[in-house]
């Protein structure tokens, strides 16, 4: 099984990150990728100020884009996140489709991002968003996938369930920022991974060093030895890896 993850520069405009993201699904079809996986908040700047502003329901274009896109590609799309709003509420939310252009799952992040580290960085995603509630999990041929979103990764029950029913690839689409990531983003997915014995794969928009909130980037795949299969830098890049049957 070939893995795309694809690290897009995200900008303020809508439109233009769908074309964007349209371009590159279709690049990592071409070059073989079986499993293709966006970024968290792919098609809007990520922030608790732009949650609102960006949110739709589903279906809706971001949502309408993914399906197409799986279909006209022929694989298997995780779709990063999307602020999604359901009547009152505001959720960050993660899509996966099918060849068919199917809807196989949607992920709600479980674990909201509030963090304060004094002198560093303080982002409340619980001002605005309310946080899903149950896991998610879909199956590809013989792969069992277990969707998690950016501060999930962080909690180690989430994926040790995920194990003990079956999945051997975690997918966390996330956008770690400077204080964290240097510290943190690898060391969390060689964790999962060997703790779990399954694969992992992080998937982060590109940095812009313009935007008021700046991610750390480096997508990468783990292997269930811990190994880190494949990754990249902050810049937009397409990271491609194979996932074998450890079995």
């Amino acid at each position: 099984m070939k893995l795309a993850l694809i690290q897009c520069a995200v900008s303020p405009n809508k439109e233009n990150n769908l074309e964007r993201a349209c371009t590159l699904i279709k690049k990592a079809a071409q070059n073989g990728a079986n499993l293709v996986c966006l970024p968290e908040c792919f098609n809007a700047p990520y922030g608790v100020k732009y949650f609102n502003q960006y949110a739709e329901s589903i279906p809706g274009c971001t949502s309408e884009m993914l399906s197409k896109n799986a279909k006209e590609n022929d694989i298997y799309l995780i779709g990063g996140t999307f602020p999604e709003r359901d009547g009152d509420k505001l959720f960050n939310t993660c899509l996966a489709y099918g060849p068919d252009g199917s809807l196989l799952a949607k992920h709600r992040k479980v674990h909201l991002f509030d963090i304060d580290i004094p002198g560093k960085i303080t982002f409340k995603e619980s001002d605005a968003l309310a946080p899903g509630n149950s896991l998610t999990m879909f199956t590809m041929g013989k792969w069992k996938v277990g969707l998690g979103i950016c501060y999930d990764i962080r909690f180690p029950l989430m994926a040790n369930i995920y194990a003990e029913k079956g999945c051997n690839l975690l997918v966390y689409p996330g956008a770690f920022n400077m204080t964290t990531g240097p510290a943190h983003w690898e060391l969390l997915q060689r964790a999962r991974a060997v703790d779990n014995q399954l694969y992992v794969a992080t998937i982060s928009p590109a940095r812009d060093e313009s935007a008021s909130y700046n991610a750390w980037g480096h997508s990468t795949l783990v292997n269930p030895w811990g190994s880190v299969v494949t990754t990249t830098d902050e810049k937009e890049s397409i990271v491609y890896g194979e996932i074998v049957d450890m079995k």
